[in-house]
C-alpha cells in the first residue's frame, strides 16, 4: 500500500499536478493514484457534489408526497 506522502493531489488554488504534500491541506484534493487522476480532479469533484445535492433533495423531500393525505 502506498502512503498518501508518495499520491499525486490536485491543488485547488493553482490547478496545478503536485506529488506528495507540497501544499498545504487546506489547498488539496485527493489523494489520487495517479498525475492523470488528479488532473480530472476538477471534474470528478463538480460531478460528486452534483451527485450530493441530487441525494440530498431527494432526503429533503422523502415524505413530502405523502404529506396531508388522509386527513
Amino acid at each position: 500500500m502506498t502512503s498518501d506522502s508518495e499520491k499525486y493531489w490536485y491543488n485547488l488554488s493553482t490547478g496545478q499536478v503536485e506529488k506528495g504534500f507540497e501544499s498545504p491541506a487546506i489547498d488539496r484534493a485527493g489523494p489520487f493514484d495517479t498525475a492523470e487522476e488528479a488532473a480530472k480532479a476538477p471534474e470528478v469533484l463538480k460531478e460528486r457534489s452534483r451527485a450530493w445535492a441530487e441525494e440530498d433533495a431527494r432526503d429533503d423531500a422523502w415524505g413530502s408526497e405523502t404529506a396531508g393525505e388522509g386527513q
